[in-house]
């Protein structure tokens, strides 16, 4: 007699889909995002001019359908808006332009290298990075700076952002006890800066060469 499971009917995690039929992000993706913009807190933690949106709305105006990139850095801006932070990114309101779009891609594509790299293009995006690990036989960043109207690949890495005084790149590394390829931010000499966990460590490094016991501050 056959065994039936009904389990073996619901589909599987990677098949799920958000309401436009777009993939359900994914832990990973998150977990990418979240470290560039904690290393930005940890490195900016005295600027108050820059916000780093992670899977949030950018609408151009009130009544026009909004993009919504997987990351996006943004300069001269309020870094918090209110107590409860910002809901989305609006145009109108912010009258600042993304420099930076970011897109983190783990499944089929939805578009990153045309119909979204059309509307950073018409956006006046000036950065605009692609992230693709899955690829094995070509690299996995790809970086695009608009020149006259145009993305120009950029290839490198990292490869340095000079209006935003930083580069970005990816490398082997570990982030929440994951080890694995990562994306990170770079200075001029192409040095990674640390994350908050690694400048912990270095810190905890630096006590205990005073003798100072790092947990009897605790």
């Amino acid at each position: 007699m056959l065994q039936y499971n009904p389990l073996d009917c619901l589909p599987a995690a990677e098949d799920l889909l958000e309401p436009d039929n777009a993939p359900v992000n994914n832990e990973l993706q998150y977990s990418i995002l979240s470290l560039l913009k904690a290393i930005l807190a940890f490195v900016w933690a005295d600027r108050m001019d820059w916000f780093f949106g992670v899977y949030m709305a950018i609408y151009q105006h009130y009544n026009q359908p909004p993009i919504i990139p997987d990351g996006f850095l943004s300069l001269g801006v309020e870094r918090f808006v209110e107590e409860d932070l910002r809901l989305s990114y609006d145009l109108y309101e912010e009258e600042r332009v993304p420099i930076m779009a970011l897109e983190v891609l783990f499944d089929q594509l939805r578009g990153e290298y045309s119909t979204k790299k059309q509307f950073y293009t018409q956006l006046e995006v000036l950065y605009y990075v692609i992230y693709n690990p899955l690829r094995r036989r070509t690299p996995t960043l790809t970086v695009y700076r608009l020149v006259n109207g145009k993305y120009q690949l950029q290839a490198r890495n990292p490869v340095w952002l000079p209006k935003i005084g930083l580069g970005i790149g990816c490398e082997q590394g570990t982030y929440q006890g994951i080890t694995r390829e990562w994306l990170y931010w770079y200075n001029e000499q192409g040095k990674r800066l640390l994350t908050p966990e690694e400048q912990v460590k270095v810190l905890a490094e630096r006590l205990k060469s005073f003798g100072v016991d790092p947990d009897s501050l605790v």
